[in-house]
Parts: structure tokens; sequence; C-alpha cells
């Protein structure tokens, strides 16, 4: 194949033709998630993209395993009150950038979840933050498991 071939075939990124870049980004209101954040508010924003901000929660606590007493509603509800703040924080921080983004929550496992909404809007790219804890490095984190995927790529933000 000629390179004359090869440019013809490479699609151009200022082609107006070009679908709009959709970026989903991984949040948990942690340093490194909010990293993430900005960097594909910065993609989305440069590639005139769509930029889809994820927060997922998880279906059970640790109390509820080990069975000690657990104040389920009052679980749900805090769950509900930290979604909130991060859609608040997430919206002024897009709003400072000049962009608009859609925030969605959903329980499960952030992997499958973050994993599934990418495939559903048929997402060019996934942002999460590299964990700072420690048995993330041990046992495996987000940012490993998504890149072992093959759904999008993933940009794994490192501070």
């Amino acid at each position: 194949m000629s390179q004359d071939a090869a440019v013809e075939r490479t699609p151009n990124p200022a082609s107006p033709a070009d679908p709009a870049q959709i970026i989903v980004a991984g949040v948990d209101g942690s340093p490194t998630s909010w990293d993430a954040f900005s960097w594909a508010a910065g993609a989305a924003s440069r590639s005139n993209g769509k930029l889809i901000v994820v927060y997922v929660m998880p279906f059970t606590d640790p109390a509820a395993i080990y069975g000690v007493p657990y104040d389920y509603a009052g679980a749900e509800n805090l769950r509900e009150e930290v979604a909130s703040e991060l859609k608040d924080e997430a919206e002024l921080r897009a709003r400072e950038i000049g962009i608009s983004i859609s925030f969605v929550t959903d329980y499960g496992d952030a992997t499958q979840t973050l994993t599934d909404i990418a495939r559903k809007v048929h997402a060019t790219l996934v942002v999460v933050g590299r964990s700072a804890k420690m048995r993330h490095h041990l046992a495996g984190s987000l940012s490993h498991r998504l890149t072992c995927r093959k759904d999008a790529p993933v940009v794994v933000v490192v501070p």
C-alpha cells in the first residue's frame, strides 16, 4: 500500500463530516477522579465533543456483608446526597471551562457500569483517574480492569 492510499483512508480529525467525540469520564470525588474529569473536559472542549460524567454507586456496603445492623434507607440517602454533590461540582467545573456535560449515576461494579455506558453511547474514549490506594495497586484497580477491555480506548490520568 502506498503512503497516499494510507492517508486517504485515515480520517481527518478536523473534517466536519466526522462525528463529534463522545467521552465518558468516571468520577468518585477523589482528587485523581477530578484530575481525570479535567483532562476529559479539556479533550471534549478541544474536539467539540460531548462529555458524559459517570458516578457509580456500589450495591452493597461492607457492613451488610458481615451481618452488622445496617440502616439501608440512611445509606441510600447518603449515596444520593453524594451523587448530588458530585453532579453539582462537575457542573460547576464544566461551566468554568465553558462546556456542558451529561451526568449519569448508576449502581453496580464500576468497571462493568462504565463499560456498559460507553458501549451504549458509542463512546470514543473512557477517562478515569489512577487509584492512589496501595491495595488497588496490589489487587487491581478500576483503571487496570478498564484497560484490559476492548470496548473503547481508555485514558488513565496519573496525578
